[in-house]
C-alpha cells in the first residue's frame, strides 16, 4: 500500500465513523422525544429494543471499523519507514561511484609509497652494509678520517638527504591515507545503519560531520564547505539515521543548486553549516550560495514527488521525506529563506525535550 493509499483509506474509514456516529445520535434523539410525548410502556420498550439493536449493530460495526483504522494506520506507518529505507539506499547508491572514489585515491597513493619503501629499503640495505663494512675497516687499522671521507661518499652515492626527507613523508602519507579510508567507511556504516527505532540521546554535530564525510564527492568539486559547529551543544533525542538522511537531502539540494547556478564558469560555491544551542531546542542552518529558489514554487518545496531537476535527476521526495522527519517525527521546524541568484538556507530546529 502507498503512502496516498494509505491516507485515502484513513480518510474514508473516518468519514464512515462519523456517519456511524450521526445514526446512533438520530436514533436517541428519536427516542428521547417519544418518551417525552408520553408514549406507551409497550411502544417505549419495542423502541428501546429496536434501539439496543441499532446500537449493538453499531456498535459492532465501529468496533470492526476501528480495526480497519488501526491497521491503515499501521499501513501508513510501515510504508513511511520503507520509503524512508528506500530513499536512504537511494542516496547510498548516488553517493556509491563518489564514495568509491574517494577511497580508491588515497588506497592509490598508499600503493604508491608502498612500493616506493620496498624499492627504497634495498638502497637502504645497501648503504648500512656499506657503512658496515667501512665501520669494521677501523679495526683494521684504518684511519678514523678516512673512513670519515669513504662514508661520506657512501651516503652522497646512496642519496641519502633525499631518502632521509623522503621516507617520513611517503609513511605520513600513508597513515593519513588510512585514517582517511578508515573515516569513509566508519561514517558510511554509521549513515547506512537502520538505527534505533525510539528517539535516543545523539550528538548532532557527530551527525552533521558523518554526513558531510560521506557526501565529500557531491560538494568538493563544487564548493567549499565551512563548519561552524557549537562545541557545547548538547546531546538531542531523535532518530539519527533519518536526521543524517535530512540533513545529506539538504546537502545534496545545495550541491545541486551551486552546480546549476555555476555551470560552466569553474568557480566554486560556498556551503556553510553551523550549530547553536538555545534553552529549549538547537538549530542547524545549512546556507548556500546557489542560485535560490523561485518565489512561484516556494510553498511547493516540500510537496512529495515536487522536482524542478529533469527527468532522472531527481525523484522530489528529498525534502519531502526531510520535512516529515523533522516536523512529523521529531516535533521539530524545517524552514528556509531564499534568494534568486543569491542562495538559500534552510534551518532544522529539534526539541531537546520530547513533545507529545
Amino acid at each position: 500500500m502507498s503512502e496516498n493509499d494509505a491516507q485515502a483509506t484513513i480518510t474514508k474509514l473516518q468519514a464512515k465513523l462519523k456517519a456511524q456516529q450521526k445514526t446512533i445520535d438520530v436514533l436517541m434523539d428519536a427516542a428521547e422525544q417519544r418518551s417525552a410525548q408520553k408514549t406507551s410502556p409497550l411502544e417505549l420498550l419495542s423502541l428501546n429494543i429496536s434501539l439496543e439493536r441499532v446500537v449493538q449493530q453499531k456498535t459492532e460495526f465501529l468496533r470492526k471499523q476501528r480495526e480497519e483504522l488501526n491497521k491503515a494506520l499501521q499501513d501508513l506507518k510501515l510504508t513511511q519507514a520503507r520509503l524512508l529505507q528506500a530513499q536512504k539506499l537511494e542516496s547510498v547508491g548516488q553517493l556509491a561511484a563518489g564514495i568509491a572514489h574517494e577511497i580508491n585515491t588515497p588506497a592509490q597513493f598508499i600503493g604508491s609509497n608502498i612500493s616506493f619503501l620496498r624499492d627504497v629499503f634495498s638502497d637502504v640495505m645497501g648503504l648500512v652494509d656499506s657503512l658496515e663494512h667501512e665501520l669494521l675497516s677501523i679495526t683494521e687499522g684504518t684511519s678514523v678520517a678516512e673512513v670519515g671521507r669513504k662514508v661520506e661518499i657512501l651516503m652522497e652515492e646512496g642519496d641519502w638527504d633525499y631518502l632521509k626527507e623522503e621516507i617520513p613523508k611517503a609513511l605520513l602519507q600513508s597513515n593519513e591515507g588510512i585514517n582517511r579510508i578508515t573515516a569513509i567507511v566508519q561514517a558510511m556504516k554509521e549513515f547506512s545503519h537502520p538505527g534505533s527505532k525510539e528517539k535516543v540521546l545523539n550528538d548532532l554535530n557527530k551527525i552533521i560531520e558523518t554526513t558531510v564525510t560521506i557526501a565529500s564527492n557531491e560538494w568538493k568539486y563544487c564548493a567549499e564547505i565551512r563548519l561552524d559547529l557549537d562545541p557545547e551543544l548538547p546531546p538531542v533525542p531523535c532518530l539519527a539515521d533519518e536526521v543524517g538522511q535530512a540533513i545529506l537531502n539538504i546537502l545534496i539540494n545545495a550541491c545541486h543548486a551551486i552546480t546549476e547556478k555555476n555551470q560552466g564558469n569553474g568557480e566554486k560555491g560556498l556551503i556553510a553549516i553551523s550549530s547553536h544551542r538555545f534553552p529549549d531546542h538547537v538549530k542547524i542552518c545549512i546556507e548556500d550560495t546557489g542560485n535560490g529558489i523561485p518565489e512561484n514554487i516556494r510553498e511547493r518545496v516540500f510537496d512529495p514527488f515536487f522536482t524542478t531537476k529533469g527527468v532522472g535527476k531527481g525523484t522530489g521526495q528529498g525534502l519531502a521525506i526531510s520535512h516529515n522527519v523533522i516536523e512529523k517525527k521529531h516535533k521539530g521546524v524545517l524552514s528556509f529563506v531564499s534568494e534568486v541568484g543569491k542562495g538559500t538556507t534552510f534551518t532544522i530546529q529539534l526539541p531537546l525535550n520530547e513533545r507529545e
